[in-house]
């Protein structure tokens, strides 16, 4: 495995700052408000290390098994590590043993093992858990349908060891992001109306945060702006 370019990998994450502090100011906003999780997707915990060198606090994950053993190798750096894919119900246990955030929630039966799971981490703080909201047409792609907003949205609410912390999306390919995250800050309100501290918007990614912030968004999963190529998965 070659080395980390840790010069190469601070100027990325430089540029990408810059440029969402200058999305942030020329929609009215504060520098400092919206996170930047750095999705390390296939990359070494080597580069999570550098990453946390450069100031990083919060790193994204969307494959139970990588995210695991990144969390082992990275143990007291302090980390806030985010889940962003899609998650089987049998594997809450285990994410709540690393999670600080589950943005991919997006089933009932999701939420029921993830606040179940709680009970068998009583040490592990409050797991903060986003809607995923599906944008299209296709239920086969992740995320809750619009008519089960509300439904899922009570039932975040009433978990006993789970934060609603607001919605997620992903912009589908070949639409308009703008467009895209319209309908999430759409969402979003509706959630507010049952939820009202649910207002975080977990949307953008590399190819897309700026269109993310204008529409609101409060939380941005960038990866390979700031990571460079992703590897080949070993």
């Amino acid at each position: 495995m070659s080395a980390v370019d840790e010069v190469a990998l601070a100027a990325r994450l430089s540029s990408v700052r810059e440029k969402i502090a200058a999305a942030l100011t020329s929609n009215g906003r504060a520098v400092d408000d919206a996170t930047l999780i750095v999705v390390t997707k296939f990359h070494s915990a080597d580069v999570v290390r550098a990453l946390v060198a450069c100031g990083v606090h919060d790193v994204g994950e969307n494959k139970h098994q990588e995210a695991t053993a990144k969390y082992d190798e990275c143990a007291g750096l302090g980390v806030n590590w985010h889940f962003i894919g899609q998650l089987q119900s049998n594997k809450a246990v285990a994410v709540r043993r690393y999670a600080h955030a589950v943005h991919s929630v997006d089933r009932a039966s999701l939420v029921t093992a993830l606040d179940r799971a709680g009970d068998n981490a009583p040490e592990t703080k409050t797991l903060e858990c986003f809607l995923q909201i599906n944008l299209t047409d296709d239920p086969a792609r992740g995320g809750a349908s619009w008519a089960d907003i509300p439904a899922m949205s009570e039932m975040l609410l009433q978990a006993r060891t789970l934060t609603f912390a607001g919605v997620m999306a992903v912009a589908p390919l070949g639409v308009d992001p703008r467009e895209a995250f319209e309908q999430v800050a759409r969402a979003s309100e509706l959630v507010r109306t049952i939820a009202p501290q649910a207002h975080a918007i977990s949307a953008g990614m590399s190819h897309d945060f700026e269109a993310a912030i204008e529409a609101g968004a409060t939380h941005l999963r960038i990866g390979s702006q700031i990571t460079g190529k992703r590897p080949a998965p070993g």
